[in-house]
């Protein structure tokens, strides 16, 4: 397959139930432009983007970490990363996927493009909180992030594989997916890796990379990212925190943005996230405030009207972990893909 170029498109790829070449793609292209709905316009925009004389496409980022930006990707890496995901979970041409990820980002484009390259039947539905409601096909392939998955629990045993990512899968939704005899994965990427370069089952701990992917970590023990079929520069160094298990394993541990120094103690929000999972009834990240004694104290922001949170639920935490304060959101503010603004309280 490492003959395959951004201009091919597999003889045994269908959509919607059609089998269609690059002519045919681009006449979809441009009817979902023209007289499509408003989720079919970006990817008709998309694909005729896909089928222009440029080597590369323009993307946002996602704005989890910072403001949203665009950068440009090489089309024949994004290529590379099909190929890589094809062979990492098994899949084969004429296996039939749902697409219900926005392809105004990077998950929703590269089902696309595996779709393309790999040969696979794709369904592609509006994306909303439930996108296979009422479904009862069956896939042997689909992605979602958690709050998709967490809706979608009942029709995903008509799922073989599904990947889910965008934002961290609480220990609860683990919990639910784990009962399912659907093979779950978490997966672990950015935008400027084009999507995933990880994976793992859940129920366990260790992400393992993708093939032609290899990991190390800097001085301040941030995973760098060593792929260069799949990124320009070759490296990609993060600001996430991993115990780094092998060249090809490690564990996330939380992103150095949002460690919190309290009183000296280093906290990491999403390992307190971790303990507390379970314990309230409704959504709640952990961030930070400035603190005259402290430097920074530990905040608990929960979603919904004001109630009482009894003390006990923090028997978990450690000491220094305990929140100094407990902060009600009527909503949060979140990026499509699920991921919390912590800093916007």
């Amino acid at each position: 397959m490492n003959n395959i170029t951004f201009e091919n498109v597999h003889n045994h790829f269908k959509l919607n139930g059609f089998h269609l070449n690059k002519e045919d793609l681009c006449r979809v292209a441009y009817s979902f432009i023209k007289e499509g709905e408003d989720f079919e316009k970006p990817v008709g925009d998309f694909l005729l983007d896909w089928f222009d004389s440029k080597s590369y496409i323009e993307m946002q980022t996602s704005g989890s970490t910072g403001t949203p930006k665009i950068i440009k990707v090489n089309k024949q890496a994004m290529v590379n990363s099909a190929i890589a995901t094809g062979d990492f979970f098994d899949l084969h041409s004429g296996d039939k996927a749902l697409q219900c990820l926005p392809v105004k980002y990077v998950a929703g484009k590269m089902m696309l493009i595996r779709a393309i390259v790999l040969g696979l039947d794709l369904d592609y539905v509006a994306p909303s909180s439930h996108p296979m409601k009422g479904m009862t096909d069956k896939y042997d392939f689909v992605a979602m992030v958690p709050m998709q998955a967490q809706n979608s629990l009942k029709e995903l045993q008509n799922v073989k594989k599904l990947i889910v990512g965008g934002a961290r899968i609480s220990s609860s939704l683990e919990k639910e997916l784990m009962k399912l005899p659907t093979k779950v994965y978490e997966t672990y990427g950015m935008t400027e890796t084009i999507t995933h370069i990880a994976a793992k089952r859940v129920g366990e701990k260790m992400f393992t990379v993708l093939p032609n992917v290899t990991i190390s970590y800097d001085e301040r023990n941030c995973l760098v990212i060593h792929a260069p079929k799949i990124i320009a520069e070759e490296t990609v160094v993060t600001n996430d925190l991993v115990e780094l298990i092998n060249e090809n394993q490690f564990k996330f541990l939380g992103r150095i943005d949002n460690v919190i120094n309290s009183g000296g103690i280093k906290i990491l929000p999403e390992q307190v996230e971790q303990k507390l999972d379970g314990k309230l009834d409704r959504r709640f990240f952990i961030t930070s405030k400035e603190d005259k004694e402290l430097g920074e104290k530990v905040i608990l922001v929960v979603e919904g009207e004001k109630t009482e949170i009894k003390n006990s639920i923090f028997d978990v935490l450690d000491k220094y972990e305990h929140p100094r304060e407990i902060i009600f959101l009527s909503k949060f503010k979140e990026t499509e893909n699920g991921k919390f603004l912590r800093k916007l309280v």
